[in-house]
């Protein structure tokens, strides 16, 4: 099934939840009088508790709204600019999570986590993957390593959460699954002196990148975020530049709360992009314009069931179209 088909499917119960009641009121705009000067006021607050609906956030939604309700009537149609400026929202983030200047031509932007080549002169490319417990990350992290292993590169895992005891299994049976290598300890171990060892056997045996799971942690808690620091000093004294990608896990399914997790873990531990889990099993898929608006961080990829194959690169332009396009 083609990456497009399987972004639809993913986003299905979102569009149950939106697509008729957009139409409606796409059919209520272009019903108005010609000539009139602007969007009637029911028509905007229709659309704005659309979006709301969707969990685009207060923010997001509001910056939609006021475009649209500014918007010519001998302009664009309102489906047009509805989708032109989430697409302008996402345009504001470049793939490495840094926020792009206005005016910036795109060929300055890097490219970020989504189809680069890690070819970036480090001996292995270094990726902490990060997040609260019940995300889907260890589950991530096994689907990334049959992602790059089947674009044909050597991942390492890390199984660097020695803290759960079920964890270092939990990963190696995805690891098993992806026919890739990981490194591991025993339970208790100092979770930084896995991630060295693991980053010293992949810059020994040429594995590239290496894909550390770390222990869930609740961002309120500042023991365990420290920990989490600790972690990535250490991969920085093992390889320079390490980590070279930092991977935050959310649970699409959270909506709003997962911002704020999303805040604390881009302090300390330096939040490079998103992974978005659970994608298929919400109808709050509009999360995703309130994180690249909110936090300005780039959704590399996401998860659109429980297979191996169902994380997917993240295309925002092919995600404002299904989400919005024509029905009738």
């Amino acid at each position: 099934m083609a990456l497009l088909d399987r972004l639809r499917d993913g986003l299905s119960r979102t569009k149950q939840q939106i697509v008729s009641r957009f139409d409606e009121i796409v059919r209520r705009a272009d019903s108005q009088v010609p000539g009139a000067a602007d969007i009637d006021v029911d028509t905007v607050e229709a659309l704005e508790e659309l979006l709301l609906s969707a969990d685009v956030g207060v923010a997001a939604t509001g910056r939609i709204v006021a475009a649209v309700a500014a918007r010519s009537r001998g302009g664009e149609s309102l489906r047009d600019s509805v989708k032109g400026e989430i697409r302008r929202i996402f345009d504001a983030v470049d793939p490495t999570g840094r926020e792009v200047q206005h005016g910036e031509p795109p060929d300055q932007r890097q490219s970020g986590a989504a189809g680069s080549d890690h070819s970036s002169g480090h001996p292995s490319h270094v990726i902490l993957v990060v997040g609260v417990n019940g995300t889907g990350k260890t589950t991530t992290v096994g689907k990334l390593a049959n992602l790059f292993k089947s674009a044909g590169k050597r991942p390492l895992v890390c199984a660097a959460d020695t803290f759960r005891a079920a964890a270092v299994e939990q990963l190696a049976i995805w690891a098993e699954r992806a026919h890739v290598e990981m490194v591991r300890s025993g339970d208790g171990a100092d979770p930084a002196a896995v991630v060295f060892d693991a980053i010293q056997t992949g810059k020994a045996r040429d594995y590239d990148p290496i894909l550390v799971d770390t222990a869930g942690r609740l961002h309120t808690r500042a023991d365990l975020m420290s920990e989490l620091d600790k972690i990535r000093r250490v991969a920085g004294r093992a390889a320079e530049g390490a980590p070279h990608e930092v991977l935050l896990v959310l649970d699409a399914t959270v909506g709003q709360n997962g911002l704020a997790q999303a805040r604390e873990f881009t302090i300390t531990a330096g939040v490079t992009g998103v992974v978005l889990t659970k994608l298929d099993g919400t109808a709050k898929g509009g999360i995703a314009v309130a994180i690249a608006h909110d936090l300005k961080l780039p959704i590399h990829y996401v998860g659109v069931g429980e297979g191996m194959d169902d994380l997917i690169p993240f295309s925002a332009a092919d995600y404002v179209d299904d989400l919005f396009q024509q029905q009738w």
